[in-house]
């Protein structure tokens, strides 16, 4: 079975499967870095934030033997989890006063979503672009947002930089930092990164940190917090490397365990090609942060 004729099994499953008052439909998203995703929407009536649980994975566990029947009993189970359970009211994001500190920020790579920015206010910050969400919901599996488009300042008569503003103070205070060695977080990466960097220098796995938000979603944007970048110089006590690991997260490398510093940049990208899903690929360039400077060049 080819993956479109899985996804269309899929839809007609669980048509049979839902209640009368939810309608199912295939929808086609393009997402972070232009990758198009096919998914499942369930619109719950009255409920006006549908969720798409996308199917990638499921199709890859048929592929390995999962019964199609199995496939769809979890994906019921997730959409009975993740669904919203009251709509949200439209009139609340046309009012800037009621969705200000929701609004958070997000890093993508800045080539690669050309197209997507050309429909949204951003900073270029790096090689990279800071973009903006209003964030209605914080669970287990993730983030349910709305992203900030440029008629939505209009509407709400702000500008860019005190968009960026509020997403600084919200971002920081609703996604908190987390900076974890890898040896404490290593069961929850793949690996891919730990590889690579043991061939710079065998002690990696002690002597590199993670940093993320405690959510470990689009936590790459915690580079971004006010004193946090400071903060972990001042507790290696000495400037240092950060590796642009994914959307994520990224890998911060104290500048004396780089032995092999110039490669740095060719390990980011060839992991990135290998190893990343291309949704998530961040950035090929490694960053190094100067203590004395306080900035974070590429």
């Amino acid at each position: 079975m080819t993956y479109y004729q899985f996804v269309e099994a899929v839809e007609e499953r669980m048509k049979e499967a839902v209640r009368e008052d939810v309608a199912v439909c295939i929808h086609t998203a393009e997402k972070n870095n232009g990758t198009i995703r096919k998914g499942i929407t369930l619109s719950q009536k009255d409920i006006n934030i549908s969720p798409t649980i996308y199917l990638e994975g499921y199709y890859q566990q048929f592929q390995c033997g999962s019964p199609l029947e199995y496939i769809i009993s979890d994906i019921l189970r997730l959409y009975h989890e993740v669904r919203f359970q009251k709509p949200w009211g439209e009139e609340k994001i046309s009012d800037y006063s009621k969705v200000h500190d929701k609004i958070i920020y997000r890093l993508v790579n800045r080539e690669a979503n050309k197209k997507m920015l050309k429909d949204v206010p951003y900073i270029a910050y790096l090689d990279l672009a800071i973009v903006f969400c209003v964030l209605l919901e914080v669970t287990k599996y993730g983030t349910a947002t709305i992203p900030v488009r440029k008629g939505h300042l209009d509407m709400w008569e702000v500008s860019g930089e005190e968009l960026y503003r509020q997403a600084s103070k919200n971002t920081a205070r609703l996604l908190p930092d987390d900076l974890s060695s890898m040896s404490a977080v290593i069961e929850e990466l793949s690996g891919t990164l730990i590889d690579k960097a043991k061939e710079i220098n065998p002690k990696y796995e002690d002597d590199v940190y993670v940093l993320s938000n405690r959510l470990r979603s689009y936590g790459a944007a915690a580079i971004l917090y006010e004193g946090c970048l400071e903060t972990i110089g001042m507790y290696l006590k000495s400037n240092y490397y950060v590796l642009p690991s994914s959307i994520h997260e990224v890998i911060v490398i104290p500048e004396n365990m780089a032995d092999g510093k110039e490669e740095l940049s060719a390990m980011v990208a060839e992991v990135n090609r290998t190893q990343v899903d291309a949704e998530e690929v961040l950035s090929d360039r490694a960053y190094y942060y100067d203590r004395e400077k306080g900035i974070l060049c590429i």
